[in-house]
């Protein structure tokens, strides 16, 4: 005889550590999932594709491009609330969270937090509404773990800057109107002269061809942004910030958003496996009736919800202004790692179907072996972990 059930949210009562706002728009996002993603995202994912244009309107009206942002159009919600959205949406598939974080958290925050009041106003109302599409250009073929080392530059020429150089890895970019570069100058040495420009896309010299063949985050859009002799006016270098301190601040952005979105990635595994085994009969009885199910189930749920209460301390933290960078190291490296685990695990409960794209396992798996690298890799934040702990820097 089988008992009633419990989810794993109500299993944690995690309802109770959300208020009210933040409940709603969790609610609204997952209910705009349901409707609007979910019916489609396996066929995106097996394309190789995403209707970026139109899904950038409608995810302006719902709100959530750069919504824990103040001003010109963004929400201007609490770091908890964009959280609990980047989870609902990577429970869908992490290249709609990814699309969501890309424009909101690396290319909307770097114009709010260091663009001219011209730029911001250029550009972020008509981004918080879908209008335009950004990205963010950082990572090159040669330096991703090293962005110290970047090759693109920016030379003066006259009251102009010239770019030229080539980003790789970069959401967004094939469909972009507008691209947040980071270059190095000769206004200080080294990585102390890396300056970031706003550049519309459509300025002569910049291409940004896509990348084909991925074999995970297929359901987004990425591409190389291929950078010959851009001639800019000085007004499009962000004012606010030299050096690398730029671009890594808006990665802690976006790094935040993961913490919480890996956790919709493992969720939405976790209860496709408990529902399948419940269905499933293997020697006569559910699968989900026997004690090695149930010993994994229990095990993944423990996950699922440590990795949560762990999303919800460090979206206070940031709320209160005390969140440090390696404390959203530890969430990155944690929840991203047990989601994948997690991912894996569900994959052998589902047999030969969970290699299929009729459940959604496979694809998060697949997926979250890019979100396993991007935004930092696990090393990394390992080592900026140990360097926290340890006082020694080991990156080198």
């Amino acid at each position: 005889m089988s008992a009633s059930t419990r989810s794993i949210a109500d299993l944690f009562a995690f309802d109770a550590l959300i208020d009210d706002e933040e409940r709603a728009i969790a609610s609204t996002v997952a209910d705009f999932g349901a409707k609007r993603l979910r019916p489609h995202v396996s066929q995106w994912f097996e394309d190789g594709t995403l209707p970026a244009r139109d899904l950038a309107r409608e995810l302006g009206e719902l709100g959530v491009f750069g919504m824990h942002l103040q001003g010109y159009g963004c929400a201007g919600t609490s770091a908890v609330s964009y959280g609990l959205a980047c989870l609902e949406l990577e429970a869908v598939d992490s290249g709609l969270r990814s699309f969501v974080s890309v424009q909101g958290s690396l290319a909307m925050f770097a114009i709010r937090a260091f663009g001219s009041d011209e730029q911001r106003e250029e550009w972020l109302p008509r981004m918080a509404k879908g209008e335009a599409i950004g990205c963010f250009g950082l990572t090159e073929p040669d330096f991703g773990s090293n962005p110290a080392g970047m090759r693109t530059a920016a030379k003066r020429d006259g009251d102009d800057w010239i770019l030229n150089g080539a980003k790789m890895w970069i959401t967004n970019a094939p469909v972009a109107d507008v691209a947040v570069v980071w270059a190095k100058t000769d206004l200080a040495e080294g990585a102390r002269g890396v300056r970031g420009f706003v550049v519309p896309t459509d300025t002569p010299g910049f291409s940004a061809p896509e990348i084909k063949h991925k074999m995970s985050l297929r359901a987004s859009i990425t591409g190389e942004i291929v950078l010959e002799d851009v001639r800019l006016p000085a007004s499009a270098m962000l004012p606010g910030v030299e050096g690398l301190r730029g671009p890594l601040s808006c990665l802690n952005e976006a790094r935040f958003g993961i913490v919480f979105g890996a956790i919709g990635a493992a969720r939405d595994c976790l209860q496709t496996a408990i529902d399948y085994a419940g269905t499933r009969e293997v020697f006569d009885k559910p699968l989900a009736g026997y004690q090695i199910t149930q010993t994994k189930v229990a095990d993944m749920a423990l996950e699922v919800g440590k990795g949560f209460l762990l999303a919800m301390h460090l979206g206070r933290q940031k709320d209160a202004g005390k969140i440090a960078p390696e404390q959203v190291s530890l969430g990155k490296l944690n929840n991203v790692r047990e989601a994948i685990a997690i991912a894996r695990e569900c994959r052998t409960l589902l047999g030969a179907n969970g290699i299929t794209l009729e459940y959604p396992v496979i694809r998060h798996a697949n997926n979250l072996e890019s979100v396993l690298t991007y935004e930092g890799t696990s090393e990394m934040h390992q080592l900026m972990i140990g360097k926290a702990l340890t006082g020694w820097d080991a990156f080198r």
